[in-house]
């Protein structure tokens, strides 16, 4: 029985052997161009859909959930984080949930690195003299910063992200520590050479460097508050690659200003796309567009990804990657 052409919407420009393989096997939408569809666009996508493909920047809350079409029976997101998508609402109107988690690891945790490679060692500053051509020639006492090795590297979610970090930072010499829900097992603690900590309080105020890991739910929103960052020693260094929502950002921002922390890389934030203007000409702050899985592997694999569990529901099986609600 040959199968069935199920009608699906995409809702951002995907690499072209992505959408090429979905058009051979569905019957698909594509977007004209590289923009967020407004949220009429969305809605009217979700009426007539077997299937949606949406992307972080489509906030599927559970009004458009409520007013999707009965055709409407998968939201296959390009992209692990689920956070944009009311995933409870959705499994009230039948509608599964799909991800592509796992793909984005590797390149994750070497922005990560990089990230915190530009903050340490002072890169933004020194690319601006260069860019301003106002470099006079190697001095002794410029551009000094501070080497990895040696330090105390806190994750704050050890999770495959966290994990493939702290593999990274194992090589550049630093100490791993961590915290996170629920304690790894013995022999992946032993692997890794990671102590793991039960106090996020006490944790923090010991580390030299931040990474912050954790996926943004309830229960993690503003988990570096003003009174956690309060506790950071003033050399430490945040980074940021999850998402915006865990770090309280207008305190983290007051506090960089005032010299309480020492430096920042972020590649997520609060108020998305509007990011913190504040930061923007902070010498001690690299601040990146939301690219750390943008590799051209990456972004194929997570398409890849989208296909298989697209194709797995049209032949009436569970989505391989499906979310279960209450797992966020």
């Amino acid at each position: 029985m040959p199968q069935k052409r199920l009608s699906v919407v995409v809702t951002r420009r995907l690499p072209e052997a992505v959408e090429t393989r979905l058009t051979e096997l569905f019957d698909v939408t594509l977007r004209d161009d590289d923009t967020p569809m407004t949220r009429a666009e969305l809605a009217s996508a979700m009426s007539g859909a077997d299937v949606l493909v949406p992307t972080v920047t489509d906030q599927i809350d559970a009004g458009l959930i409520g007013q999707a079409g009965e055709r409407l029976k998968l939201i296959a997101n390009y992209g692990a984080g689920i956070d944009h998508i009311d995933v409870e609402t959705a499994r009230r109107r039948g509608i599964l949930v799909a991800n592509t988690p796992g793909v984005m690891t590797d390149d994750t945790a070497d922005m990560v690195m990089a990230l915190m490679l530009a903050v340490t060692r002072r890169m933004q500053e020194g690319l601006a003299v260069m860019q301003r051509g106002e470099w006079e020639g190697w001095a002794p006492t410029a551009f000094l910063g501070s080497r990895l090795g040696g330090k105390r590297l806190g994750i704050l979610g050890m999770g495959r992200i966290g994990q493939a970090v702290a593999k990274r930072a194992h090589a550049f010499g630093m100490q791993i520590h961590y915290h996170n829900r629920r304690r790894l097992r013995p022999e992946t603690e032993d692997a890794l050479e990671a102590t793991w900590w039960e106090s996020l309080d006490q944790m923090v105020a010991r580390m030299d460097v931040i990474s912050v890991n954790c996926p943004h739910t309830p229960s993690t929103f503003h988990l570096l508050n003003a009174r956690r960052l309060k506790l950071l020693k003033p050399t430490a260094v945040i980074v940021n690659t999850s998402r915006g929502e865990v770090i309280d950002e207008s305190a983290l921002t007051r506090m960089l200003k005032a010299g309480e922390i020492a430096g920042a890389g972020l590649d997520v934030y609060q108020h998305g796309i509007k990011g913190n203007p504040e930061l923007v000409n902070m010498a001690n702050v690299v601040m990146l567009p939301h690219m750390g899985s943008a590799t051209m592997e990456g972004r194929i694999e997570m398409g890849e990804k989208v296909l298989l569990n697209v194709k797995t529901f049209a032949d009436g099986h569970r989505p391989p990657d499906q979310v279960v609600p209450s797992m966020q």
